[in-house]
């Protein structure tokens, strides 16, 4: 395993992702045999950063990740977790809604805060984040009478947090914006970073505008929800001419080894074999060269039509009549990318009930709210409708 230098601490290149940690079912619980088999053998195979949140796998992903490592040294590894700001609604220093937390019985920061301590059983978090910074967020964020900033500030001073962050989905200038609001404060943020995302959403501009204020950048969706794994024909083809014996999972990865701003590439592994991969993957430092780089722009070209979900399931917390919504834009971007129409009816005729078709859909627009990547959802839902009947 390779090590980079953030502050006083040697971070695992490779960081294990806890938000698609292996489920005994679709959306169930976590399947805590597999699950901790390879969060051990992480650990054992030198991966040292471990990313959780308040909300992944309902809750339960702080409380187990937590949970496994705490057979180990504390000083041996490092949790980051998340603040989730971005799933509540705030007006006049209160909370006026859980949002779609409806279920959590939340008063202030420091309950959250508390909670998420209690938790993981421990006295402070390595790394600790404002979760999805962005443009729908930013009035919770910037409420000075809610105050999350500045206890979390105090947090840090007590040294209940090490290292203080933000994830973020905004566009570059509202990151900008953000971080020159509140100079000094923040050491590192997370983005969604990856070659096809370097020109779909501005990564590219992201990655520069951190380095600008001096603060590292952590890449979350690396291969994009296992979408930059398997590509269509021709983009695999470009890529197997260029690296014959290389995978295609590999030139993500390699990637992000090209830039030089990136301590941790953090992804979301829920098989062993992923894991074994990955961890093979960073065992080496084998960067991409400015032409590879190059062909990889061109492979963009083949794949820009893909309707950019990543599979973080945000959007689920608000359907009112519970679509599996990342599964419907999967399949809608498997039939548009690689004109598998038969499969596509095959997997929907018989195999899915008619409210948990695309034309389930309402079309009230609440999925939008909370989808990180702005993607206007009851379109692409409709027109895939529209296209089963055709």
């Amino acid at each position: 395993m390779l090590y980079k230098q953030f502050k006083d601490k040697k971070l695992s290149w490779l960081g294990m992702g806890a938000m698609r940690l292996p489920t005994t079912e679709p959306r169930g619980p976590i399947d805590e045999a597999k699950a901790r088999e390879l969060l051990e053998h992480a650990y054992e195979s030198g991966v040292n950063y471990y990313d959780t949140a308040y909300r992944y796998h309902g809750g339960a992903s702080e409380t187990f990740v937590s949970e496994v490592l705490r057979q180990y040294p504390r000083d041996s590894y490092y949790i980051a977790t998340k603040f989730p700001g971005h799933m509540m609604q705030c007006a006049d220093g209160k909370i006026v809604g859980a949002g779609y937390m409806a279920s959590e019985t939340i008063t202030t920061p420091a309950k959250i805060f508390e909670d998420q301590i209690s938790r993981c059983v421990v006295d402070y978090f390595d790394f600790y984040m404002l979760h999805n910074v962005c443009e729908t967020a930013w009035d919770v964020y910037a409420d000075e009478d809610f105050g999350v900033i500045k206890y979390l500030a105090e947090q840090k001073k007590a040294g209940r947090i090490h290292h203080l962050g933000i994830s973020a989905h905004g566009r570059p200038e509202t990151i900008d914006k953000f971080l020159s609001l509140h100079p000094g404060l923040f050491e590192f943020v997370q983005i969604q970073i990856n070659y096809l995302d370097w020109v779909l959403q501005d990564a590219g501009k992201k990655y520069d505008v951190i380095t600008k204020h001096g603060l590292a950048v952590i890449s979350m969706e690396s291969i994009r929800g296992g979408a930059l794994a398997k590509l269509n024909d021709e983009a695999e083809a470009m890529l197997k001419a260029a690296r014959p014996n290389d995978s295609i999972a590999s030139w993500a990865f390699r990637f992000l080894q090209s830039l030089p701003n990136m301590p941790v590439v953090l992804s979301g592994m829920t098989t062993m074999e992923q894991l074994k991969e990955n961890i093979e993957f960073f065992s080496k430092d084998d960067p991409t060269t400015e032409e590879e780089n190059a062909l990889l722009l061109k492979v963009v070209d083949k794949l820009a039509d893909v309707v950019p979900c990543t599979q973080c399931e945000y959007c689920l917390e608000a359907c009112p009549v519970g679509l599996n919504i990342p599964k419907l834009i999967m399949l809608d971007n498997e039939r548009r990318f690689n004109g598998e129409n038969n499969f596509v009816m095959q997997f929907t005729t018989g195999a899915m009930k008619a409210d948990e078709l695309p034309s389930a859909c309402t079309e009230c627009g609440k999925c939008n709210e909370l989808c990180p990547q702005e993607i206007d959802i009851p379109p692409i839902l409709k027109r895939f409708a529209e296209s089963m009947q055709s």
